[in-house]
């Protein structure tokens, strides 16, 4: 087994493990009763599951450049999601939509 066949066990073990994440965020998108819940599913699942693609990706990269620009999209997407959660949650209590309890 050489080098670059570890390399390709290892970054296709990341992008499925990412993959998983996903499908757990958006099950718990789907399932979990009111928005709050929803929302902690799906962004902490899905920052993780993103991380994990780009870690898979960032195993396979040519440059340590393109390893930059994969980290700085998942650093934008983790600050933009966050907003959004924020965003989403405020207006959900604003509109006087209580926790599921």
């Amino acid at each position: 087994m050489s080098i670059l066949d570890i390399v390709d066990i290892v970054s296709a073990g990341l992008l499925i493990l990412g993959g998983v994440f996903f499908l757990a965020g958006t099950v718990g998108l789907l399932r979990f009763p009111d928005v709050y819940t929803r929302l902690h599913a799906l962004t902490k699942a899905d920052n993780l599951g993103l991380g994990l693609i780009v870690a898979g990706l960032a195993v396979q990269a040519e440059s340590f450049a393109a390893v930059g620009k994969l980290v700085l999209i998942w650093i934008l997407v983790l600050v933009a999601s966050a907003f959004a959660c924020h965003l989403v949650a405020r207006a959900a209590l604003r509109r006087g939509i209580g926790p599921w309890t």
